[in-house]
């Protein structure tokens, strides 16, 4: 694997991506059912604010097809960000996802984050379950049951 930050021109990567992932992979990351992505909505996963936002996505190098990618957004105060994660369906499984993830959490210490956060659906028992051997805290949401709250101090 290769890992790289994210840049616009990757938008017809990040669309081909998408289409390697399943409905319900798409409902977990999403919290919605996604059919059809937009040039719109795919450039704003593509065009960042860098100054207080972070991309990295993951090629595979052996073909060059885009496999994953995991960002981080910061408060308006910088001291805190949430994160979120996508691989294509047919990787999961192998490692990938826990890498990403340890490289989200390591950029988030390098620019002096406190901590590292993120809403992820109740249902999604494999993240849940990767947080909390990461170290996050999970919670359920107080007010939207379906939902779990899990941070990271960093």
């Amino acid at each position: 694997m290769f890992v790289r930050p994210i840049r616009p021109e990757d938008e017809p990567l990040i669309h081909e991506m998408l289409l390697h992932v399943t409905l319900q992979d798409l409902r977990l990351r999403f919290f919605a059912p996604m059919k059809e992505f937009s040039h719109e909505f795919i450039a704003r996963l593509t065009q960042l604010d860098y100054a207080r936002a972070m991309a990295f996505v993951a090629f595979d190098e052996a073909s060059n097809e885009l496999v994953g990618v995991v960002r981080i957004h910061s408060d308006s105060i910088y001291e805190s960000g949430e994160y979120a994660i996508l691989l294509r369906s047919d990787l999961k499984g192998r490692g990938l996802g826990w890498a990403l993830m340890q490289m989200i959490i390591e950029y988030a210490k390098s620019e002096g984050l406190k901590a590292i956060s993120g809403d992820v659906l109740a249902d999604n028992t494999v993240m849940l379950a990767m947080c909390r051997s990461l170290g996050f805290d999970v919670k359920s949401d107080p007010e939207e049951h379906d939902i779990c709250n899990v941070k990271l101090t960093l």
